[in-house]
């Protein structure tokens, strides 16, 4: 839910902060005091596009701060909100709140954080779209496109539309990747058949020489040992003999090596029987142990040294072999391998020998079937879905003062067009099979019993779309709990009972969301547990908004301005109080 806002600088909005609850809010305020950026600072939190043209005059920037709490969310939302936070590096505020913040500057630029990191605009609008949902009055047009209707229709049977889209989905990717294989091995089979004989040469060449992964970077170790053998050699042997001792040097005496030399020590001072030299012995023993130690190691890379006169001429002839694939495949020899790799897998798809095409045609029909086969019954479950919302959407309906109006949702198949990248035959009908299934959901409203049903686009009024879409919403809201829903004058170009009647509804949604609502009606604010105004002052000539709670007697002054401007009469105040009344007698009553 959304918790708290913070606005600086946006529209007429200098600086303005407002807290939120659960249940019903509703914002009212006088025409242009900046109601609405109320509902573009939540756009902007939601990763909207950001507008310049939306800061305030003079100011070099715009600010809105968010604080989302996940707490009493169902657990998948909070779930997919966790791994947001963890994939972006979000944290949450000591309370368990995320702070989300968008900033639009001057010249349009603008950036987003959350959870005190910055972040790109699209992961607000991940992060908020399980969490806040916003009508717009722009909202009523975005109904009446078919993608928005079904996604309506499918998220009211989402338990059983669900599971049977995506098993849809699935078989069709299968079908359109055989499908599209299918193709390319039939239409390209010269083209692909030389393919294949060029990465089989190149295979063929790469396992005939055999590499070793990392086998180019030891051979240049080894080449440059070998390069100085003789050097190295006399090194290592000169070392060893000075540690461990040796030969005679010159005609007249032999060396005593170092271990000698320290052995002869430790031993004169171990028997000195001075106990300030004989503690000397056993650092005298250390450094016995370290040159046996080194000694031993010299001994061995002696021993590994090659002796063979023909090994350096070995390794160049090897590296000769190497570098030719590394010029023609890849930089070094692992780059080698895995083009390799690679090529295998390539060349297992380049097989257009007649039993392999046979083998993917008869793939693509089995995964077409399977397709059609859950197209098919993606399509009757819509069907059933589509009756029982037209049925419940129009029963609120009727209760929003739409007389017998009534709403019908038609889901049909959509031919497939002369052109169609993906036809599908479904039940003997060739039919498109998009990534959301092969039908076509609209929703028709009849004014009246015996009216011919239209599309609402067609069919309905400004005021009209804005009851069907909250008669949806309250449909919709019954299977979902938790988020928050901000409506933006759904009211608009309705009065009298059906504003009531909108109320009422709201108020309903209310017991399991959180609903913030701009309104301009008193018969929709009385049924508000928070009531909030946007206030505008005029100073100097520079005009400015703010946002405050109303106490209950605020309220009582603020419907009787709503009702018509009688905030300083007993009548406006008479009537305003009697609109509580009855919205608390219904809600008692509800």
């Amino acid at each position: 839910m959304l918790a708290e806002i913070r606005i600086d600088n946006l529209g007429v909005i200098s600086e303005a902060s407002a807290q939120f609850h659960e249940g019903l809010t509703v914002l009212t305020g006088e025409t242009g005091a900046g109601k609405t950026m109320i509902v573009t600072s939540l756009h902007l939190l939601s990763g909207a596009r950001a507008d310049a043209g939306r800061v305030r005059l003079g100011a070099t920037r715009a600010v809105v701060e968010g604080r989302f709490s996940t707490e009493g969310a169902s657990p998948h939302i909070d779930a997919e909100v966790e791994a947001l936070l963890e994939s972006s590096g979000a944290e949450r505020d000591e309370d368990g709140s995320i702070i989300a913040v968008r900033t639009v500057g001057g010249d349009g630029r603008s950036r987003a954080h959350l959870g005190g990191r910055g972040v790109p605009a699209g992961t607000l609008s991940e992060f908020t779209s399980s969490l806040l949902t916003v009508h717009g009055q722009n909202d009523q047009l975005r109904l009446q496109r078919p993608g928005e209707q079904r996604a309506a229709l499918d998220r009211f049977g989402d338990k059983t539309i669900g599971p049977l889209l995506a098993r849809y989905r699935k078989h069709r990717d299968e079908w359109i990747t055989a499908r599209t294989e299918l193709a390319e091995r039939t239409t390209r089979a010269r083209e692909l058949a030389q393919e294949a004989d060029q990465l089989t040469f190149a295979l063929e060449e790469i396992d005939s020489v055999a590499p070793e992964p990392g086998e180019d970077e030891a051979i240049v170790a080894d080449v440059r040992r070998l390069s100085d053998l003789d050097s190295l050699r006399s090194a290592a042997e000169e070392a060893r003999g000075a540690l461990s001792g040796g030969d005679e040097i010159d005609d007249s005496a032999a060396i005593s090596g170092a271990l000698d030399l320290l052995s002869e020590a430790r031993s004169r001072l171990e028997s000195s029987g001075d106990r300030d030299l004989e503690v000397l012995g056993p650092r005298l023993g250390e450094a016995v142990t370290v040159v046996t130690d080194v000694a031993a190691d010299l001994a061995r890379y002696l021993s590994e040294l090659p002796a063979e006169p023909d090994a350096l001429d070995s390794l160049l002839s090897r590296q000769a072999e190497l570098k030719t694939l590394t010029r023609k495949y890849a930089a070094d020899v692992d780059g080698v391998l895995g083009w390799a790799t690679e090529a295998r897998e390539r060349l297992r798809h380049l097989d257009v020998s007649t039993e392999a095409v046979t083998e993917l045609s008869r793939q693509v029909d089995e995964s077409a079937a399977a397709t059609a086969q859950a197209a098919a019954k993606l399509t009757e479950a819509r069907r059933k879905a589509a009756a029982k919302l037209a049925k419940a959407v129009s029963a609120e309906l009727s209760g929003l003062a739409m007389g017998r109006a009534q709403l019908e949702v038609e889901v049909q198949s959509r031919p497939a067009g002369p052109q169609d990248s993906a036809p599908l035959e479904v039940r003997g009908e060739l039919v498109h099979a998009g990534s959301s299934g092969v039908d076509e959901v609209e929703f028709r409203l009849s004014a009246h019993s015996g009216a011919q049903a239209l599309p609402i686009g067609k069919s309905a009024s400004g005021g009209e779309l804005s009851r069907v879409m909250l008669a949806l919403e309250v449909v919709l809201a019954g299977s979902d709990t938790g988020a928050t829903m901000v409506f933006d004058e759904v009211d608009a170009g309705v009065g009298g009972r059906a504003a009531v009647e909108i109320g009422k509804r709201l108020a309903r949604l209310a017991r399991t969301h959180q609903v913030i609502v701009v309104t301009h009606l008193p018969q929709v604010a009385a049924f508000a547990d928070t009531h909030l105004v946007v206030d505008k002052s005029d100073s100097d000539g520079v005009v400015s908004s703010g946002v405050r709670t109303l106490t209950e007697d605020d309220r009582v002054v603020e419907l009787a301005r709503m009702l018509a401007g009688l905030d300083d009469t007993e009548t406006g105040r008479a009537h305003a109080e009697e609109l509580l009344a009855t919205a608390h007698a219904e809600r008692a009553g509800a």
